[in-house]
């Protein structure tokens, strides 16, 4: 299910208002990943994604112009605050070359359908609805009309809710992952509720089923590659003491290589529903399994009996289903004792 998992490194407002901080992170996550044991090259990140607000329709202007105080404040009130943050369309569209000039696709989140505007300089490789957004349907139809593949989040979604966002879509196109998410930054190791994603797969398998994660660490996307996701979001920044709301709750430069590898790990490690035997453990069965052998010294023209057999390694004689090819059987030659009984020593 998932052979390869798409993995999406979240910049989102990390780049605190600079388009160069933005590029830094690209280049951060556009890094090789390389396994050391056993030397394997690794495919990295496939995506970065950005985060377009229209301020005319963010908040109501009390909101906007309420006192920010916080110590992630980029201004005296909310609204300078986010003006601070957001980057202009001209921006986005430097950080989307700059991430295809490294070999990224690029995501866009749309916050309103002012931000559309962005789409006339260039066109993101997907669109993610955020998950406040997912009951703003006007936003959906708006977006789901320009065909561009859609990703939803399901951070502040029950069923009903992502059903009228996926009719909505649906309308236009069924290129729709959708990832399970939840609201909470970071999240609480309680209220993570990985097992949302099977509920997903077996509600819902006809899209791409995926992980948007917002705790802290790599362990929730390695456990959720066991429930398999197609689809992995993580935040990331270049340095996770800077100031933003995001940030701490990000990954750095190691976090993102340590996370990438053990996903990358985690697609060889799945393999095939089935059971079998990998052949390059067929050398440690010969040395490590169990074959029929003496207890004592048998002579030539001896039985065997049951008590005359145990069994020890090497594994490349006859196993103990198959004793009834050795019982009752005379011995052709002097056999020592604990040794093993090949069938060529037999009548």
């Amino acid at each position: 299910m998932n052979k390869h998992v798409y993995i999406i490194g979240e910049i989102g407002q990390n780049h605190n208002g600079s388009v160069d901080i933005a590029k830094l992170i690209v280049d951060l996550v556009s890094l090789p990943i390389k396994e050391e044991y056993f030397g394997i090259n690794l495919q990295g990140i496939d995506a970065v994604k950005l985060t377009k607000r229209d301020l005319e329709e963010e908040l109501t202007n009390s909101q906007m112009n309420k006192e920010y105080l916080s110590p992630n404040s980029f201004g005296l009130t909310y609204g300078e605050h986010r003006r601070f943050l957001e980057l202009s369309n001209e921006e986005h569209l430097e950080v989307y070359k700059h991430a295809k000039s490294k070999g990224l696709d690029f995501i866009e989140t749309l916050c309103s359908k002012g931000c559309l505007s962005l789409l006339k300089l260039f066109t993101p490789d997907k669109l993610k609805v955020a998950s406040r957004d997912l009951t703003n349907l006007p936003l959906l139809e708006a977006m789901a009309a320009t065909k561009i593949p859609i990703i939803l989040s399901t951070g502040m979604a029950g069923p009903r809710e992502l059903d009228d966002a996926l009719d909505v879509i649906s309308k236009f196109h069924s290129d729709i992952s959708i990832l399970h998410c939840v609201s909470q930054y970071p999240t609480a190791p309680e209220n993570l509720n990985l097992l949302s994603i099977k509920y997903l797969h077996e509600h819902y398998g006809q899209y791409v089923i995926g992980f948007s994660d917002h705790t802290i660490g790599i362990a929730a996307p390695i456990a959720a590659m066991g429930l398999g996701i197609q689809m992995l979001e993580k935040h990331i920044t270049i340095d996770r003491r800077m100031k933003g709301t995001d940030q701490a709750g990000s990954l750095g430069a190691d976090g993102v290589s340590r996370m990438v590898r053990d996903v990358r790990l985690a697609e060889l490690w799945m393999g095939e529903d089935k059971l079998y035997i990998e052949p390059m453990v067929k050398s440690s069965m010969l040395k490590l399994e169990r074959s029929i052998a003496t207890v004592r010294d048998l002579k030539r023209g001896e039985t065997v009996t049951l008590d005359d057999i145990h069994l020890l390694s090497p594994g490349d004689g006859v196993k103990w289903r198959d004793r009834g090819l050795v019982l009752g059987k005379k011995v052709v030659v002097d056999i020592p004792k604990n040794e093993l009984i090949y069938l060529e020593m037999l009548e």
